[in-house]
């Protein structure tokens, strides 16, 4: 897989989470994106096992500020 496609799978992977968590927390939409980051890699580590085994491979290093870049907000 290349790192590009990584990327992708990475960010609908995350995208599925942050559906869910604005779904079960309304109020995270006012949220900073290192909060949101910071709730979506819990979440991923929660529900690791409901992931496909090649999605758990993905995540299985990701860090906050990887997901938070993923996410498209993140500046320098």
């Amino acid at each position: 897989m290349t790192e590009e496609h990584a990327a992708d799978e990475k960010r609908k992977i995350i995208n599925r989470f942050l559906t869910t968590l604005t779904k079960e927390q309304p109020q995270m939409y006012y949220a900073t994106t290192s909060e949101i980051s910071r709730s979506i890699y819990t979440m991923i580590k929660e529900h690791t096992n409901r992931l496909s085994v090649e999605e758990q491979a993905l995540v299985r290093q990701m860090t906050v500020e990887e997901i938070e870049a993923l996410l498209g907000f993140h500046s320098r």
